[in-house]
């Protein structure tokens, strides 16, 4: 009967205890987790750009994205 190599397998992964992990990242003075504003915020001022354009449909993620990118550094237009 022949008899089989055993080799060591080396993990490449990181130790447990050098993982970062974060429940909670760090919130912004205003409450928001990095910065980044909630759905909602972003909704209402998107809704507001739409308002302030007169109310004409058709470019409605271009006021989202603008919606978020206000919120997100703080210029409002």
């Amino acid at each position: 009967m022949a008899k089989r190599a055993v080799r060591t397998i080396t993990s490449t992964r990181p130790a447990v205890d050098s993982v970062k992990t974060d429940a909670m990242p760090e919130a912004d003075g205003a409450g928001r987790p990095n910065g980044k504003p909630t759905e909602d915020e972003v909704r209402v001022r998107a809704y507001h750009r739409y308002l302030e354009r007169g109310a004409t449909p058709g470019r409605d993620l271009d006021d989202w994205v603008e919606a978020e990118r206000e919120l997100r550094f703080g210029r409002q237009s």
